[in-house]
């Protein structure tokens, strides 16, 4: 496992500036954060997933905090996400632990479903409003009673890609809302999707934490920075155009991506 000192500096610049998207855009926590600790830090693949979950726990829940607060979560679709999410996250996490997570294969395939997870965050950011409205003309109704069965899927396909690579649970849940719940505001899909992240990445964590993948003192120093970050960012939503932020996040997501397949 790869030593962390005490609490570091840079760990805490690094959480605030997570932090600070998340609370802007509902995504970043998984797919910045881990790539971040793998390639910036040296931190052993499985140890980055492991305590970058319970890192993305504790910051959304205070993002679910200031959310609720504000009126932006939808509970009932938080309540279909979970109860799909939370089954498939502790099979998955039993599967890693039959498997091993520590080894020189493991530590690939984990780079390897961080990668393309990264790739097609990347693309639903750049054409969700496309993959929305092409849903919308097809169906005119869509949206109005989405399947509960549908989010329930969305959820179990969430919850084993977030227990093996730490992504998906921003921009590929915001993404899958915004399809099966078209018209909802953007507010309530954010906030919705950071509610739910808060039982998937906390039982992953925990998952993670048994399987022994937790540095606990780098998870402090991410905790110092990510928790003013989020509650800054969650209240600025309303200043920071979505236009502007989007494409420049899948940019940087793309960039990681490559950094991580090649």
């Amino acid at each position: 496992m790869h030593h962390i000192g005490l609490i570091n500096p840079l760990y805490v610049v690094s959480g605030l500036a997570v932090g600070l998207l998340v609370g802007l855009t509902g995504v970043g926590g998984g797919s910045l954060m881990t790539p971040l600790l793998i390639l910036l830090f040296g931190v052993h693949p499985s140890t980055a997933v492991g305590t970058d979950l319970l890192y993305a726990a504790v910051t959304k829940t205070v993002g679910t905090g200031v959310h609720g607060f504000n009126r932006n979560i939808e509970w009932r679709i938080v309540f279909r996400l979970a109860a799909g999410s939370v089954p498939a996250t502790v099979a998955t996490i039993i599967a890693l632990h039959f498997i091993g997570a520590t080894g020189k294969r493991e530590s690939a395939l984990i780079a390897l479903v961080l990668g393309v997870a990264l790739v097609i965050t990347a693309v639903t950011l750049l054409l969700k409003a496309w993959i929305v409205r092409l849903a919308v003309r097809r169906n005119p109704d869509f949206g109005l009673n989405s399947s509960v069965w549908l989010t329930i899927v969305t959820g179990i396909v969430l919850g084993v890609l977030v227990s093996i690579s730490s992504v998906g649970a921003g921009a590929l849940g915001t993404t899958a809302l915004m399809f099966l719940y078209p018209r909802l505001p953007t507010a309530k899909i954010i906030g919705s999707d950071i509610a739910h992240a808060v039982p998937l990445t906390l039982v992953a964590g925990l998952g993670h934490w048994w399987l022994g993948n937790i540095n606990l003192l780098l998870l402090m120093s991410l905790l110092l920075g990510s928790v003013p970050g989020i509650v800054a960012g969650s209240y600025g939503t309303r200043f920071v155009p979505d236009a502007v932020l989007r494409p420049l996040l899948a940019a940087v997501l793309l960039l990681v991506a490559v950094k991580l397949l090649t």
